[in-house]
């Protein structure tokens, strides 16, 4: 498109949707948005242009904008910044009306924010680095269906982070085999074993079999533990219908706890499957799957930090974190910035983090952050020192893969987190001594000690792609 021809399509935005001295709102939804604009287009041209596809304009003047108070109701670009180290794209802040969205949707709020816009011909690349959700949208929407307390009470856990194992392999055992190694994961130590992501309801495994082995396994290992645990149970599924089932079914085999794939789910499958749980007492786990298709590229797409807040919005006790340390991409700044985003109450701006705005949550509970992506017992000082004691520890081989089976992996977990746990406890810096702790707590631990032998020189380090944009 040469530059002509997009001024002569889009001539009116800036004048309209450009607008340096609007101050927000305390009710206005703010986002900011990464803006890679074709050559020659202005940059308040092009924050106009994001500003008003994703609120209430379009690339002509139309006679119905007379029959409404577009004043009130239009999106504004109201601030343009640089972005450190890339003179390709700028900063955009936008600011919209809290009456364009529905009360309670995150669906709506998407629809607008990343809809069509993402398509649009004057941008090479177009990313929503952060959302700021006014209080008195936040209260609108359900949120976590228990909150990190409530689960602390339910399953009388307290003083350390939880412990996770997912299923290996993940597709292709059979019911049984499945609830066999789901038994000795949560006999051997753990708190919970987990459902991998794209465990649904396949030929080898349907869904009401691997349901009822689970919950046999679970029950076995809480008879002979004296501890709570669970399994989460993948209720993600073709259809609304079919997810319901599915849960319905957990909680008649009394499972404290299922999950749900949040993004191939779907946001409004995800809001109502937490209300559920809600009203039923059941703990919700969310994977996910999917987000790195969304997030990943620096300069176009959606940040994490986003989704995450997005699903604090709609729903979920648990969400998937990275975890810096492991196999899937992850800045460790960035990482602690999404993690207080999903427990606090309130969180300040910090560039140095990547929080564009302060975010209110209200009264509305936080959620577990789940480390999970390739850890193992060598990473248990590293895990404890970023995520502190309100995480799960989610590992996958780094229990199944022990010599001595999965019993013997969890066990190693368990002592490696509870001597990290009472070091830190202690005072001591439990990354810069984390050899040290785990070798004294080997002393006692043979399974312990097998685990680090076996995953010493297992390492992922790689340059992070998704970099914090700072000078």
């Amino acid at each position: 498109m040469s530059v002509k021809t997009y001024q002569a399509g889009v001539k009116a935005y800036r004048e309209t949707y450009w607008d340096p001295d609007y101050s927000p709102q305390d009710t206005d939804i703010l986002a900011c948005f990464k803006v890679t604009p074709q050559a020659g287009v202005p940059r308040e041209e092009a924050a106009a242009a994001v500003a008003a596809e994703s609120s209430t304009g379009t690339w002509t003047t139309v006679w119905m904008d007379l029959l409404t108070d577009l004043e009130y109701y239009k999106g504004r670009a109201y601030r343009i910044e640089d972005v450190p180290g890339d003179d390709t794209c700028f900063y955009a802040f936008i600011a919209y009306p809290i009456d364009l969205f529905e009360e309670g949707s995150v669906v709506n709020v998407l629809t607008s924010l990343v809809g069509n816009v993402f398509g649009f011909k004057a941008l090479r690349g177009l990313r929503l680095e952060d959302v700021r959700f006014p209080h008195s949208y936040v209260i609108t929407c359900g949120g976590p269906p228990n909150g990190i307390q409530v689960e602390r009470d339910r399953l009388n856990k307290y003083g350390r982070g939880l412990l996770g194992c997912t299923i290996k392999p993940k597709l292709g055992l059979s019911a049984k085999n499945y609830g066999r190694g789901v038994y000795e994961c949560l006999r051997g130590g753990l708190d919970f074993t987990k459902d991998d992501e794209n465990v649904n309801s396949q030929p080898f495994m349907r869904w009401q079999h691997r349901f009822e082995f689970v919950a046999e396994a679970v029950k076995k290992a809480e008879a002979e533990t004296g501890e709570r645990k669970g399994h989460y149970l993948n209720c993600t599924a073709p259809t609304p219908e079919d997810m319901y089932r599915r849960a319905e079914f957990a909680k008649e085999l009394g499972m404290p706890i299922i999950m749900h794939d949040f993004l191939t789910g779907g946001f409004c499958a995800n809001t109502g499957l937490a209300n559920w749980c809600r009203e039923h007492g059941m703990l919700l786990h969310i994977h996910r799957a999917m987000h790195a298709v969304i997030d990943r590229h620096p300069q176009h797409g959606i940040h994490f930090r986003v989704l995450s807040k997005c699903l604090r919005l709609s729903g979920g006790d648990h969400l998937h974190s990275g975890t810096v340390v492991g196999k899937l991409e992850g800045d460790r700044t960035a990482t602690l910035g999404w993690i207080d985003l999903m427990r606090k109450r309130y969180v300040k701006e910090d560039r140095a983090r990547g929080l564009f705005f302060d975010q209110d949550w209200g009264f509305m509970p936080g959620m577990f952050p789940v480390a999970s992506g390739g850890i193992h017992v060598w990473h248990m000082p590293a895990l404890v020192s970023i995520f502190g004691d309100d995480a799960v520890f989610q590992f996958g081989g780094g229990t199944l893969g022990h010599p001595w089976g999965n019993a013997a992996g969890a066990s190693a977990n368990r002592v490696a987190l509870e001597a990290c746990v009472e070091a830190r406890n202690q005072g001591r810096g439990i990354e810069r001594e984390g050899k040290d702790i785990l070798t004294a707590a080997a002393k006692s631990s043979p399974e312990l000690k097998a685990a680090m032998e076996t995953w010493k020189e297992i390492k992922f380090e790689f340059e992070t792609v998704d970099k914090l944009d700072v000078a």
